[in-house]
């Protein structure tokens, strides 16, 4: 029908209550419109389709054998228009699809796996993929569409990028099992910052999001940068080093937990400022977000605060 258009579905409710109320005058009523302005709706139709739809007596009115056609194609498209929000929402469609999930690799050794038995027992069509990279590499992959939804250390404000910060976490200075600070004592729980940047450390590369954030605060607070004195971007390997006494470093409490609750590692707060790390998760904010995508960064967020909460992952969680 080449003369139906968007503003037509009206005029078919019009013409459905019309002949379902059998008079203009009802009709009129009924919808609230003013029977001149409904009996123009009705002559307009028949105009266009150039055939007469309604027998008009002092009676009220009846279907000519057209009309009766239109009434039943009417209904059923008025049917399928009425559908036509809730098929375009899909709310009650199970997610489907590929979600591209990016995760530093600290963050993956607590969260991948609970997110993949999650999401696969929430949502079994969605296919999961995971990639884990240095933070600074997964928001470049978000920003690039090589990633839908990821995990990021720093709030890197981008307009092309939505953050939602979720929880952060406290950095600590750590060193071997027997390592004492400056003033020797061996129940000391607390070091200044500007203290222990002048120790010799094993931290991350400039580019991994921790050592930026190291440096950020040292310009900030002390003036300056510093020089690490070894440079490793695992942490593994930092740890095997600092545990043989050979640096210093500073590591998420999360990371250097084991080893210390092993006496392998000592570890200090650190003060004058306190030293923590925001959590986020993101998403891009200039491009389509599949109902999937949406789905797996719900879990991911609520993951985190199961995590945060059952002591996993010691973290302080942000107020929605």
């Amino acid at each position: 029908m080449i003369w139906l258009s968007a503003m037509d579905i009206r005029h078919l409710r019009y013409f459905v209550t019309i002949a379902e109320a059998g008079s203009l005058s009802k009709a009129a009523e009924h919808l609230h419109v003013a029977q001149p302005a409904l009996s123009q709706h009705v002559r307009n139709m028949e105009r266009d389709l150039r055939t007469e739809l309604l027998f008009r007596s002092s009676r009220g009115v009846q279907l000519t054998e057209a009309g009766q056609r239109l009434l039943q194609h009417a209904r059923h498209l008025i049917d399928q228009f009425d559908q036509l929000e809730e098929v375009v929402r899909a709310e009650d469609v199970e997610p489907s699809g590929e979600v591209r999930f990016g995760v530093p690799g600290t963050v993956s050794q607590m969260l991948s796996a609970r997110l993949i038995q999650e999401a696969s027992r929430r949502y079994p069509a969605i296919r999961l993929r995971i990639a884990e990279a240095m933070s600074g590499f997964i928001f470049d992959w978000l920003r690039e569409d090589k990633i839908d939804v990821a995990v990021l250390y720093r709030g890197v404000h981008s307009r092309g990028i939505r953050l939602k910060q979720v929880l952060s976490e406290e950095l600590r200075l750590f060193g071997p099992a027997d390592a004492r600070l400056g003033n020797g004592k061996p129940d000391q729980e607390s070091v200044d910052f500007s203290e222990a940047i002048g120790l010799p450390l094993a931290i991350p590369s400039r580019g991994h999001g921790l050592r930026d954030l190291l440096d950020d605060v040292a310009s900030q607070h002390c003036g300056r940068t510093f020089e690490a004195h070894t440079e490793i971007d695992s942490y593994a390997p930092i740890k095997t080093l600092v545990e043989e006494g050979l640096a210093f470093s500073i590591l998420p409490a999360m990371a250097i937990k084991a080893e210390c609750q092993q006496g392998r590692l000592v570890s200090w707060s650190i003060t004058n400022p306190e030293l923590r790390r925001n959590i986020f998760i993101s998403v891009p904010a200039d491009r389509p977000i599949s109902a999937a995508t949406l789905a797996i960064e719900k879990l991911c967020y609520e993951l985190l605060h199961q995590l945060v909460q059952e002591g996993t992952w010691e973290g302080r969680l942000e107020e929605d």
